[in-house]
C-alpha cells in the first residue's frame, strides 16, 4: 500500500549584493539568474519561503500559549524561524529582487485560517499537525530541491536553514508521538482538511518553480517522503499511513 502511496506522492543584515560566483561545470544544469523571467518567478518564491518563516515563528509562540510548560523551548524555535525569515530576505537582495509579500500572504491563507480556527478553539492536535509537519515537511521538501539549483549565496543560507527545520519537524513529532493514545482521532480529520491545502498551494507555485528548474513533480515526491516519515516517526502504522497519504490524491 505505501509503494502505491508514493508513486503520487549568523544572521544576515547585511544589504549588500554577493558576487554571483558559479562553481566549474554547473552552470549548465543551474538557471540564469539574472534574467528577468527568473527574477518574476524567484519574487514569489522568495516571498513564500519569508512569509512562511514568519508564519512559523507566529504558530509557535501561538502554541506556547496552549502548552504554557513548553512556551520557553517554543519561543527558542520561533526565534530560529526569525533568523531563517532575515537569511532569505537577504538572498532576494542579493539577486535584486523584491519579495511579492502581498501573494505569499494570500498563498498561505488557507493554512492560516485552518490553524487560528484550531487555536482558538484549543486544538493542540491540528496546530501541531499544520505547523510542526505538514509546513515543516513542505519546508524541508521544498529546500532539498532548491539547494539543487540555488545561487551560492542562497544554496550557503538554505543549507543552513534546512538543517534547523528537522529540528522543528522532531518537536511536533515527539509531540504527537507522546500523545498519539488520544489525538489520533484528531489528527486524521485535521489531516483530511488540510493536506489536500499542500498539494493546491504546490500547483498554484508549480509554473514559478519551474522557471527555478524546480520540477513540480519531485517537489510532491520530496514531500510526500518527508511527510510519511514523520507519521511513522509518530507511530502510526503503514495502513493509517497510506490513508492519511491518499488526502492528498482525492
Amino acid at each position: 500500500m505505501t509503494k502505491i502511496i508514493e508513486q503520487f506522492m549568523p544572521t544576515l543584515e547585511s544589504s549588500e549584493v554577493a558576487v554571483i560566483d558559479l562553481p566549474d561545470g554547473c552552470s549548465a544544469n543551474l538557471p540564469d539568474f539574472t534574467t528577468e523571467a527568473y527574477k518574476d518567478a524567484y519574487s514569489r518564491i522568495n516571498a513564500i519561503v519569508i512569509e512562511g518563516e514568519q508564519e512559523a515563528h507566529d504558530n509557535y509562540i501561538s502554541i506556547g500559549t496552549l502548552l504554557p510548560d513548553k512556551a520557553e523551548e517554543l519561543k527558542k524555535l520561533a526565534r530560529m524561524e526569525l533568523k531563517h525569515m532575515r537569511g532569505f530576505t537577504a538572498c532576494g537582495k542579493n539577486l535584486g529582487v523584491e519579495a511579492d509579500m502581498v501573494f505569499a500572504k494570500e498563498f498561505f491563507s488557507g493554512l492560516h485560517g485552518n490553524f487560528q480556527k484550531a487555536l482558538s478553539e484549543g486544538h493542540l492536535t491540528t496546530c501541531f499537525l499544520i505547523q510542526a509537519i505538514l509546513i515543516e515537511a513542505f519546508a524541508i521538501s521544498a529546500y532539498h530541491v532548491y539547494i539543487r539549483v540555488a545561487d551560492p549565496f542562497a544554496k550557503k543560507i538554505t543549507e543552513g536553514v534546512v538543517q534547523d527545520e528537522y529540528l522543528h519537524l522532531n518537536y511536533g513529532q515527539e509531540w504527537l508521538k507522546a500523545n498519539l493514545g488520544h489525538c489520533k482521532e484528531e489528527l486524521m480529520k485535521a489531516n483530511k482538511e488540510n493536506l489536500p491545502l499542500i498539494r493546491s498551494m504546490l500547483d498554484e507555485v508549480s509554473k514559478d518553480a519551474s522557471t527555478l528548474h524546480m520540477d513540480r513533480e519531485e517537489l510532491m515526491e520530496e514531500f510526500m517522503i518527508a511527510y510519511q516519515d514523520s507519521l511513522n516517526e509518530i507511530g502510526l502504522d503503514n495502513r493509517e499511513i497510506a490513508r492519511m497519504a491518499l488526502a492528498a490524491v482525492v
